[in-house]
């Protein structure tokens, strides 16, 4: 909000308080002030001139010879480039001696042999904005209203001589985007008196009834709570008066026409936005605001065709559109330079239905800025006279009787009670009721004595911001001054903060996975419709969840896998010359088992993994392998050690998930039997998307959270090293090439006791020695006791209870 330091003091003095002093103490109380900006960009010597003749430039086309009265003991000459210069005119003269914006200063000079004694100056050479200006006025020298007086000062004629604060609002402060919203922010600041206007006495009424010829009705009560009309006949259309025009400008606000220019003013002044129908224009004079049909049409004042949705809340006459509601009005019933007749619009709209329209259909004004966040209620009609009195004042316009009106007009003021006690409690302070109430008084809430030390405090509509007693509590601070209240130590018990389980777990892993050299990711978790489908999801048991107003068709579903994204980081990478990859993502997957949403979705924590390319730098004796399915395998079984979950507890079933190689896949389950669960996925992408990808080999892992959270155990388990040998055992064994080594592991453990500590795979042979659909798994196992060394005899007896195992449930055989 720009806030004009001349305006405001229309009402409250500010005399002995500087710009910088003001903003200030309007910081210290709360509300920030971004910048200070002084119109006045050094001008000096600069005064109204009336042009009494132009000739030609006897040596120059595009030249003018002008004879100019500017208020000086002799008129004075001015050769002038500007096209539209011309006899008659009252315009902004440079005298010599003069000093504009830019350091430009003004001497007497010949320009093409005459002599020129000044300059007429544009308003972008006075260092006005020029875009602010009316259009006509954009281009060429700056032509002000035939009544301003010669001689006098420009930066008086045109209000330069003018500081602009600019309100850096918070959304709760809604009550200061107008100029008697900061005016009583103000007033209780410094703790002066405030002088408002009195718009009911302004409003001049002529005899006949606004009723006559207007009617309003509301079909749609709680999204327009009240709608109020005045009827102006026989207006008529120009320039609004300057000192308008320079208060419109400083606020950052382009004139247009008396009319349109009073509306804006009005909003500006009271924060309630306005519109002017051409009442001539709207069917039989009847209003009627409701919700927007589907499929319904409008041309609104940008010339742009809108199609409506029902959500919308418009103004009709004649059952169509004439305006949407808060945002804009419609190009039919606009104000133009033949309008005559006024149907002047002040209503209390929705400001949730405002918003949905305004950001939809990208339309975003002054007014719908102030009804997003609520105006007050009880400023609807003030505004609606206070700008009827301008219009008759300065578009000759002829105010009827009556104001016509529907809905409510009721705001009664919020009375809160306030206990003492609790006030200084929580400042840390000892104010008085008096004191207290002094504060409420130049904030010009009401307040009365409740007893016990309580206050009763009147807050008005306009502060609707307040609604608690600590919202009370806030106000006294920031006008008793955040400075004055005293230090004071925390009191009370204090409870240390911590990590839940999961979000401590989490940590390490991240810790964990780029100490070994993985890079973490984060992706969108909004994907396309197909790449939801790409990969058999973990949260298997509902479907995507689809956005109601989605970015675009890319991003249009929540995420089911997270692989999706992370190949699209890899391939982005790829691009780039980055092949060699491991990255690393924790997040959650979305579902829903509801066709449409009533409730949130259900939300699951994954950790995806993705490896591809080299797993070490090129030398000069050594090539760089490719990562493969065991690198990953082995960067899972990592994660699963760190979190103090033992292999034993891990079993992979090949099988081929969607979007997986169908023989480089697996599917890892923790527990056993009726205990088995789910954990997650592995495997090398399938071979047709890595194609279309233009990926190398690339394997990826999804692991659901939630399980290893209930199998970690955060107590470190300690194992004494051994005092005894181990005894080794070498198996190679002879099985059906369906047969998988997993199975054969699991019985050898079922069997082989307590003194098998460990066991791998470290050779697996086929060939047509073997037998046709044979293969050769050779197996070492490794035997110890914790309290004593191994015989020979008992190592070769469980060896053979295990080998015993294998041929009766496998039909194995060893290998000769």
């Amino acid at each position: 909000m720009r806030v004009s330091t001349d305006w405001l003091s229309d009402y409250i003095s500010l005399e002995g308080v500087t710009s910088e002093d003001l903003a200030s103490r309007i910081t210290s109380a709360g509300i920030e002030i971004d910048v200070i900006e002084k119109r006045n960009q050094g001008i000096n010597k600069v005064v109204v001139g009336y042009v009494k003749s132009k000739e030609k430039h006897p040596d120059a086309d595009k030249l003018n010879v002008c004879i100019v009265d500017a208020g000086q003991e002799e008129d004075i000459q001015i050769v002038c480039g500007a096209k539209n210069v011309d006899a008659g005119q009252k315009v902004p003269v440079a005298l010599v001696g003069a000093k504009l914006p830019g350091g430009m200063d003004i001497k007497k000079a010949k320009l093409r042999g005459v002599l020129s004694q000044g300059m007429i100056c544009s308003a972008k050479e006075l260092g006005m904005n020029d875009k602010l200006l009316p259009k006509e006025l954009q281009e060429g020298i700056l032509v002000l209203p035939a009544e301003t007086e010669i001689g006098k000062p420009i930066v008086d004629v045109l209000g330069l001589n003018d500081e602009i604060l600019e309100l850096d609002l918070t959304p709760n402060r809604s009550d200061c985007l107008s100029m008697l919203g900061a005016a009583y922010e103000v007033s209780a600041i410094l703790g002066r008196e405030l002088s408002l206007p009195n718009p009911e006495k302004e409003v001049m009424e002529v005899h006949d009834t606004a009723a006559d010829h207007i009617s309003v009705t509301i079909g749609a009560a709680e999204q327009c709570s009240h709608y109020a009309a005045r009827y102006i006949t026989g207006v008529r259309i120009a320039p609004s008066p300057l000192w308008m025009q320079n208060r419109l400008m400083a606020a950052g606000v382009r004139p247009i026409n008396n009319i349109v220019d009073i509306t804006n003013y009005v909003m500006l002044e009271y924060g309630q936005p306005l519109h002017a129908f051409d009442a001539d224009h709207l069917k039989d004079g009847a209003v009627h605001v409701r919700m927007a049909e589907a499929g319904e049409t409008m041309v609104t004042l940008d010339g742009a065709e809108r199609r409506l949705e029902p959500h919308m809340l418009v103004i009709t006459a004649g059952g169509k559109p004439v305006a949407l509601a808060g945002v804009m009005g419609g190009l039919d019933s606009e104000v133009t330079d033949g309008t005559v007749n006024i149907l002047l619009e002040s209503a209390k709209f929705d400001g949730g239905t405002v918003r949905k329209t305004s950001r939809q259909l990208g339309l975003r004004s002054e007014a719908s800025s102030r009804f997003e966040k609520e105006v007050d209620p009880a400023a609807v009609i003030p505004a609606l006279n206070r700008a009827a009195a301008l219009m008759a004042k300065y578009a000759d316009g002829a105010v009827h009787q009556g104001i016509v009106e529907a809905g409510s007009a009721h705001a009664e003021p919020t009375v809160i009670t306030l206990s003492l006690e609790k006030l200084n409690r929580y400042l840390g302070t000892e104010l008085s009721l008096l004191e207290v109430k002094t504060i409420f008084s130049r904030l010009h809430f009401p307040s009365g004595d409740a007893g016990q030390g309580l206050v009763d405090v009147q807050v008005p509509s306009r502060r609707g911001d307040i609604v608690l007693d600590v919202d009370l509590i806030e106000e006294v601070a920031r006008l008793y001054g955040y400075d004055n209240i005293p230090t004071t130590a925390i009191e009370g018990p204090t409870t240390p903060g911590s990590l839940t389980k999961a979000q401590a777990i989490r940590r390490s892993l991240r810790r964990l996975l780029t100490h070994s050299g993985f890079q973490e990711v984060l992706g969108y978790s909004f994907i396309h419709p197909q790449q939801a489908e790409m990969f058999t999801s973990l949260a298997s048991e509902g479907t995507a969840v689809k956005l109601a107003m989605p970015m675009s068709e890319d991003r249009s579903v929540l995420r089911t896998s997270l692989l999706p994204q992370l190949l699209d980081i890899a391939v982005y990478n790829h691009n780039r010359k980055q092949p060699d990859l491991a990255l690393f993502e924790i997040g959650n997957l979305f579902h829903t088992l509801e066709e449409t949403l009533t409730k949130q979705p259900l939300e699951r924590p994954v950790l995806g993994l993705l490896m591809t390319g080299r797993k070490g730098n090129k030398q000069w004796n050594v090539q760089p392998a490719k990562v493969d399915f065991f690198d990953l395998k082995g960067a899972l079984e990592t994660v699963l050690d760190y979190l103090g979950i033992r292999v034993e507890d891990i079993t992979y079933v090949a099988n081929s998930p969607e979007g997986f190689h169908p023989g480089r896949s697996a599917s890892v389950y923790t527990g056993q039997g009726e205990n088995q669960q789910l954990l997650g996925v592995l495997g090398q992408i399938h071979p047709k998307t890595q194609q279309e990808l233009d990926l190398e080999d690339t394997y990826a892992a999804e692991i659901l959270l939630e399980p290893l959270y209930d199998l970690t155990n955060a107590r470190v388990a300690y194992r004494d090293l051994p005092r005894f040998p181990g005894m080794e055992r070498d198996l190679a064994i002879v099985v059906d090439e369906q047969v998988e080594a997993g199975s054969l592991i699991q019985v050898i453990k079922e069997n082989a006791g307590e003194l098998l500590q460990q066991i791998q795979v470290f050779d697996v042979f086929t060939g047509s020695k073997l037998g046709e659909g044979k293969k050769s798994v050779a197996i070492s196992l490794t035997y110890r006791h914790q309290e004593r060394t191994l015989t020979d005899e008992e190592v070769a007896e469980v060896t053979e209870k295990a080998v015993s195992a294998l041929q009766q449930t496998f039909g194995a055989e060893l290998r000769k």
